[in-house]
């Protein structure tokens, strides 16, 4: 490689800029070149697009020596699939310096959501040598004709961010349209002797080897892990509150901490503060610019629901250093490369390391340069993840991302996807997905039953016309009618959330989007906070919100769903070994676990600090009723389905009900009667025996699976969502998914749509797994039942939680400030 021309012309372009390659570039550059595939694993900020995107450089030189800067319209080169929009913009402008300063005549591509209708007709009749897509555009590229031909000149596929598309159905999607494309590829006669190389482009995360193994097992090879073996200095700092509160409650006390954030600001030449609502960042926003007017103009939003242009208006900005502070959400948090970024602030718990320590490589994105990050809790007892995320950190205890198996909803909208196009021969195509890490257990029996419900509706649907889409043409599988292809290209994806409402002005001004079931509950009149500004409600027409700005002082916060993350595994791991140091002499160590002193002694007065290998229990009673409180420190899913469990097996002792409440530390049981739980049964009701029969006995699992069938239906095609401007309301699709999952449970009860719905439920929403792992665990640590004569420290916030169904915020703030009045006595 060494000796190559293209080598020796990226080594002088990176000497005339002072720049010379990482190790582990030139390994990603070599294996390239030697036809290789892998998986490129840096932490943020050391170059890992140039890892690949320079390799397919040097390939393309190396082939054409002479006239490689004049040679032009050499079709696609290089598929580059990101996950984000933003990240898009942001590698094209850094693939097309290097182009022009190589004086190159190659074009780059950007093809997602965001790009116009002329844009997309100039690449369909003379494709860039690079082109930067999304999973979903990739899916509509594969929906139109002449796509094989398309592909003929491509060499490498490049996967950005793959951590963060491996276990979601945007990563199975990933794996499809690999499938196909390495498919296509194989029966090309041009590319006799030249596979295509795949590569993927990955931060850390704690299972790479399996990650690699999802990737490439389309092309069945082994392939290399390419490690970075460098390490990014990061410097994680909490912000401590001036006084600890010894009964915390969660969602009040990041805004008061407000006064500590505006010195970090006018420190740091930019700072992002990221949030994990959108709800949350609307109320930081006015609240920085209530507390430093003098920021007006110096600070912006972004989120997820923000107008397109102001978005990018935002992106922009950070780029050429003009904004001091940018409040954001989830929406920063991948591989965008912001130089002027100086510090970050993440607001309450990351719930995981790895977001955490993603969150922090947006600072200092330079190989040489720290990465700083605050950390400002939401509540007192927040201040025990920060600890526990430092310790995580030194450790590099990255969570895994596990991959999704039989998506069968993803599969019915792929095959659609071939069917529009080119169509398919379902030999080939099994061929194809039975090389997928996804499909590969997938059975004959099941394959027929996907091919009779595209072509026929399957058993339960043949009776009805509208479930026929795909027809046999000479073997060919085809979908010929131009209404079915165009509502199946609008609908390409697995991103399914509720109906988005779009939020304009009266005069006309585009402002944003909001969900239906937040804007359904407010009247005309009512005020609400979108993009940073206060908004009346005039009115609701032709699926918009009418808006006019609003000068009143208090207004409504959006709360989008999916607003609450649930602990990672190893940050609830880190979190209980945390609590080992709280009474010991190492703690003097953790600034935080010293600020926390007053809360832990509280706790062990009054009940107990539970150690590592031990699960606290405390039985209380106060007007309210009888009060069991338990902390597994799991996260909120496991201990919703927990306490359920719970509920159950204690009713069989003694016929009784009960109310639950639960956060990411603990849940709460809540009956009129007292609690029989005690030494004698408990660890008995803590058993891991007849697990999944008592979560189907304890949970209403079937209105679970039904809530989730609705998405899968969405995914497969069985439910129209509406043609953009006229999307059908949310209840109105929950109802058509109802009555379909009635319709299979009676007619057809082994549909693969329905079981996969039960399957997900059990899997991602109850963590099925995890919860069994916490009940072995529990087997094997002591229990500790105390009876504290009142509210304790750790229990006050569950008890919190549980009273926000029926009061608002500021019933709230006013009843929980007399409880610690009284409590404190």
């Amino acid at each position: 490689m060494k000796n190559s021309p293209g080598y020796n012309v990226i080594m002088n372009w990176l000497a005339g800029r002072g720049m010379h390659p990482f190790s582990f570039q030139e390994e990603a550059w070599k294996s390239i070149l030697a036809g290789e595939s892998g998986l490129v694993n840096a932490p943020t900020g050391f170059g890992k697009t140039y890892s690949v995107f320079l390799g397919a450089l040097i390939d393309f030189i190396n082939r054409h020596p002479d006239n490689y800067q004049t040679k032009s319209k050499n079709g696609l080169q290089l598929l580059w699939i990101t996950p984000l929009r933003a990240l898009a913009k942001d590698i094209g402008r850094a693939m097309e310096e290097v182009i022009v300063e190589l004086g190159m005549s190659w074009k780059v591509g950007i093809r997602n959501g965001d790009t116009d209708i002329n844009e997309r007709a100039r690449q369909k009749r003379q494709m860039p040598e690079v082109l930067i897509i999304t999973p979903e555009s990739l899916h509509l590229l594969l929906a139109q004709k002449g796509y094989p031909e398309t592909l003929d000149s491509l060499r490498i596929l490049a996967i950005d961010e793959w951590h963060e598309l491996l276990g979601s159905k945007r990563g199975v999607q990933v794996e499809l349209a690999i499938s196909r494309i390495v498919g296509v590829k194989k029966r090309s006669q041009k590319n006799a002797g030249d596979p295509l190389r795949l590569w993927g482009i990955s931060a850390t995360i704690g299972n790479l080897e399996q990650a690699k193994e999802v990737l490439l097992s389309n092309i069945q090879r082994e392939g290399v892990i390419v490690r970075a073996n460098m390490h990014k200095k990061i410097e994680v700092e909490s912000v401590i509150p001036d006084e600890i509160e010894k009964y915390p409650w969660a969602g009040h006390l990041g805004i008061k901490l407000v006064d500590k954030v505006i010195p970090i600001i006018l420190e740091n030449r930019t700072t992002l503060i990221f949030i994990n609502t959108r709800g949350m960042s609307e109320m930081w926003y006015q609240s920085l610019l209530n507390a430093a007017p003098e920021l007006a103009g110096a600070i912006a939003l972004h989120h997820g629901s923000i107008d397109q242009e102001l978005r990018q208006w935002v992106e922009e900005n950070l780029h050429t250093g003009r904004l001091k502070a940018v409040v954001c959400t989830a929406s920063l948090d991948l591989g965008v490369d912001f130089r002027p970024v100086e510090t970050v602030i993440q607001v309450g718990s990351p719930k995981g390391v790895a977001r955490f320590l993603q969150r922090a490589g947006r600072s200092g994105h330079q190989p040489d340069a720290v990465s700083k990050i605050y950390f400002l809790p939401t509540h007192s007892l927040e201040l025990v993840e920060a600890a526990a995320l430092k310790q995580a950190i030194s450790e590099q205890l990255i969570e895994s991302r596990d991959p999704m198996l039989l998506c069968f909803d993803v599969l019915v909208q792929y095959l659609c996807t071939l069917a529009i196009s080119e169509g398919f021969t379902p030999d080939e195509v099994w061929e194809e997905i039975k090389r997928t890490y996804c499909f590969r257990e997938i059975t004959q029996d099941e394959w027929r039953q996907l091919l009779h419900y595209i072509t026929e509706g399957g058993t339960a649907l043949q009776q009805y016309d509208e479930y026929k889409k795909v027809e046999i043409i000479d073997g060919i599988f085809r979908i010929t009618g131009r209404r079915v292809a165009m509502r199946h290209r609008l609908h390409i994806g697995t991103i399914v959330s509720d109906a988005m409402l779009k939020v304009k002005f009266l005069s006309g001004g585009f402002i944003g989007v909001i969900e239906e079931y937040f804007i359904s509950r407010l009247e005309p009149g009512d005020t609400f906070t979108l993009a940073g500004r206060n908004l009346e409600l005039v009115m609701i027409k032709d699926m918009t919100v009418l808006v006019r700005k609003s000068n009143a002082k208090k207004s409504a916060v959006p709360s989008w769903n999916g607003g609450r993350m649930p602990l990672s595994a190893n940050l609830g791991k880190k979190l209980r070994e945390t609590f080992n140091l709280a009474f010991e002499k190492k703690q003097l160590k953790a600034v935080e676990l010293q600020a926390l002193k007053p809360l832990f002694d509280r706790q062990e007065k009054h009940s107990h600090v539970p150690k590592a290998n031990e699960l606290l229990i405390e039985q209380i009673e106060t007007k309210d009723g009888y009060h069991l409180f338990v902390y597994p420190f799991e996260g909120r899913l496991v201990h919703e389905a927990m306490a359920a469990i719970l509920a159950y097996r204690i009713s069989r002792i003694r016929p009784i009900t009960f109310s639950f409440a639960m956060n990411d530390y603990g849940f709460e049981l809540l009956s009129d009667q007292p609690i029989p739980v005690d030494d004698t049964n408990v660890y008995e009701l803590f058993s891991p025996d007849n697990l999944f029969e008592d979560i189907q006995r304890s949970v209403n699992s079937t209105e679970m699976a039904k809530r989730k069938f609705r998405d899968i239906a969405v995914i497969g095609g069985l439910i129209f969502q509406g043609y953009p401007g006229e999307y059908k309301k949310a209840r109105h699709l929950q109802s058509s998914a109802s009555l379909l999952f009635k319709v299979f449970a009676e007619y057809e009860p082994d549909n693969l749509l329905m079981r996969q719905a039960y399957s997900e439920v059990f899997a991602q929403q109850m963590e099925e797994a995890r919860l069994r792992d916490m009940l072995q665990r529990i087997q094997a640590s002591e229990i500790v039942i105390t009876w504290p004569e009142k509210l304790t420290p750790f229990c006050f916030p569950i008890k919190v939680d549980s009273m926000r169904e029926d009061l608002s915020s500021e019933k709230l703030e006013d009843r929980v400030k007399k409880m610690q009045l009284l409590l404190e006595k």
